[in-house]
């Protein structure tokens, strides 16, 4: 068995692998062979009597936990198995958190560090709390806005109108031991990036990667980075198709708005603030790529961000304030929206990357087949079962008159170039369109 996020091997001990030890414990717990090598083969380790005694007085001694050290005797030698069990607080080496991520460990420091020891609190980044700044200092025109939105979108009580700016933060839980936490500086502050790095958002409209043709960056609180980011995409930078219904004049956009909106909300609310870097909006002729600094929720993939999952979100005290506003939803149903807007207005749905710490979401005017090679049922198909959402193999089959077999293979090759997503097994599977 290789080595993995949950097992490491070591031909012989040295009290360094007390790091290992501690990288295990700080994550998800795993277990340490020693007298083994990289491939798992028994090697067999020297002075195994005095390791038995040495090592749990070592691991209690200087990490502080308890671990159960076994030893195993083969035909190949003797080894050593020590099995580390996840601990609810964090576990430090002399000073240093270390933490097992994939089959390499990582000493955490800076952003990274305070991240996980809120994490291990029970805590999040936005709610620490934030000192010299007092309620007086916020701004008292986002209270009137956050108020009147909030009781239009039917999330906030009447009477939440007259409560003071005090009593409403408290409501909100974005007051600790009389302190305001990092939420409410960045949500009512006139100027959070007195206090946040990199707290405000870029736009700009390139001609290509590497040609910018002019740019605008927005500040302010978030409410206010929210509406006037909204504002300006839609009189400078997305294009109004004008068209007339009887003798009215209506403006289609080239993007559905609630699905721009819906991204904008998502990328303020859930990004990670630790990073320094604003939120950046490049548009083109023909999309538009929000990047934000950010990560999946631990486990999870983009596939589960595609369809309706549980709500995970980064800032959960920012995020709270966001769906009282009528913002965001409480249903991890975001992404869902936006697929179903774009397909409504007859535009391939957003699609999503993840790399490192590099999140983007991508709308695109349309799909380019052209250069895919489809045959034409698979043409056919895109536009056919689009306004449904998905596609069954079954229904594949009896609508060109083939056999299923032959529409699992024209379905496999729309996966495999990106066009769909496959969920579930046998006669459960489905392909949802990105």
């Amino acid at each position: 068995m290789p080595e993995s996020q949950n097992i490491e091997y070591k031909s012989s001990w040295r009290d360094e692998y007390l790091r290992w030890i501690c990288g295990f414990a700080n994550a998800n717990g795993g277990s340490i062979y020693i007298g083994k090598d990289n491939s798992g083969a028994v090697v067999g380790v020297k002075d195994s009597n005095k390791l038995m005694e040495d090592l749990p007085n070592k691991i209690t001694t200087i990490l502080g936990i308890v671990c159960d050290v076994n030893l195993y005797t083969t035909e190949q030698g003797e080894f050593i198995e020590i099995v580390v069990e996840p601990q609810p607080n964090a576990v430090s080496y002399k000073g240093e958190y270390h933490y097992r991520s994939g089959s390499t460990k990582q000493e955490l420091k800076g952003a990274a560090l305070d991240k996980f020891l809120l994490k291990k609190q029970g805590k999040h980044w936005d709610s620490v709390p934030v000192l010299n700044v007092t309620v007086a200092d916020l701004k008292s025109e986002t209270f009137d806005f956050f108020r009147k939105r909030g009781v239009k979108s039917k999330r906030l009580d009447q009477d939440t109108l007259t409560d003071s700016n005090e009593l409403l933060l408290e409501n909100l839980q974005l007051t600790e031991n009389n302190f305001l936490k990092r939420a409410a500086v960045l949500l009512f502050h006139p100027n959070p990036e007195k206090f946040v790095t990199g707290a405000f958002i870029k736009i700009g409209y390139f001609e290509s990667d590497s040609d910018l043709i002019f740019q605008d960056e927005i500040h302010g609180n978030l409410f206010e980075q929210v509406e006037k980011t909204m504002e300006l995409l839609f009189s400078k930078y997305i294009k109004a198709i004008i068209g007339y219904e009887g003798k009215f004049r209506v403006e289609n956009y080239e993007y559905p708005y609630d699905a721009i909106r819906e991204a904008i909300h998502n990328a303020v609310a859930h990004k990670d603030y630790t990073g320094g870097i604003p939120i950046q909006i490049s548009v083109y002729k023909d999309k538009i790529m929000i990047w934000n600094f950010g990560q999946l929720p631990e486990n999870w993939t983009l596939n589960d961000l595609l369809h309706k999952h549980s709500s995970r979100p980064h800032n959960p005290d920012i995020s709270t304030a966001f769906f009282r506003i009528g913002y965001i939803e409480a249903w991890g149903r975001g992404m869902y929206k936006m697929k179903k807007q774009c397909i409504e207005a007859n535009l391939p749905a957003p699609t999503l990357s993840a790399n490192g710490q590099d999140f983007w979401i991508v709308f695109n005017k349309e799909l380019d087949l052209t250069a895919l090679n489809l045959n034409n049922r698979q043409l056919d198909a895109i536009k056919f079962f689009k306004g449904k959402g998905e596609i069954v193999s079954s229904e594949y089959a009896t609508r060109y008159y083939i056999t299923v077999r032959t529409a699992t293979t024209d379905i496999a090759e729309l996966v495999e170039k990106g066009l769909l997503v496959k969920e579930g097994t046998l006669k459960t599977t489905k392909y949802y369109f990105r």
